[in-house]
């Protein structure tokens, strides 16, 4: 049954892919836009081709993922301790809760001059704010995870006289997993999405710098070919954290 529904997911995922293209070449192909802006689907992957085989499109890939998974490493780090010591604690969680809520919506982009005058356009202040933007998915997360553990499984806690360390290890951490792991992978996302915007304003060298400046110098087939390899980026780090999800949590299955 899974095999079943992993294959008609991916028959979907196709389909929309090729609805995409077509309605791509459609409009370059029957000049609703011009391609000064939108080039052909051959003229993108062809800029793609070259970019990988001669270009620097390997390196500034290389940069990209480097950051956003240093960056998101670091803020599942902090987002797991730092949830598990919340969760736990029902006045922990009274006590920090608005003040989490105020800090989530805070756009990370947003953050981005404050940490440009605070640290310069250094790659740690790049892998800072990538760490911060990307953390509410996860903490938030890992919070919800280890405050919802089942109420019988708290009381034999008591009764076994646990103490707190083991509580998290024994019991909180694999019932938390679940939203741990959905969590992550929504932190991945966002610290794709954080690593191109850094790089765009620190001019440091990476996809997102390089994307910029096709734009500007109206090179269309370079900064589209940079924008489909970010989208093959965040489809197969998310295909990864999925297989790893459904790997490590195939005893719920």
């Amino acid at each position: 049954m899974n095999h079943r529904k992993l294959g008609h997911g991916a028959a979907t995922a196709l389909l929309g892919l090729a609805i995409v293209g077509l309605l791509w070449y459609a409009v370059t192909a029957l000049g609703i836009v011009s391609r000064v802006f939108v080039p052909s689907p051959s003229a993108a992957f062809g800029s793609l081709i070259r970019g990988v085989r001669e270009g620097d499109l390997p390196l500034q890939s290389l940069a990209t993922v480097k950051l956003m998974i240093n960056g998101w490493l670091l803020s599942s780090v902090v987002a797991i301790v730092l949830g598990a010591a919340i969760g736990i604690s029902a006045s922990a969680r009274q006590t920090l809760e608005p003040i989490l809520e105020f800090m989530r919506p805070l756009p990370a982009s947003a953050v981005i001059p404050v940490a440009i005058a605070l640290f310069g356009l250094t790659p740690g202040m790049m892998l800072g704010v990538v760490a911060f933007g990307s953390l509410w998915p996860a903490l938030l997360a890992t919070v919800h995870g280890f405050a919802n553990v089942e109420p019988r499984l708290t009381e034999v806690a008591r009764s076994l006289q646990l103490s707190r360390m083991a509580f998290i290890v024994k019991i909180g951490l694999p019932n938390a997993v679940p939203d741990i792991l959905a969590g992550m992978r929504l932190s991945l996302t966002v610290a794709l999405i954080l690593a191109v915007i850094v790089e765009m304003l620190a001019g440091h060298a990476g996809l997102g710098t390089a994307i910029l400046l096709a734009g500007r110098a109206f090179h269309s087939d370079d900064m589209f070919a940079g924008l489909i390899l970010l989208a093959v980026i965040g489809l197969l780090s998310n295909g990864v954290l999925r297989a790893f999800e459904r790997k490590l949590l195939r005893w719920r299955q």
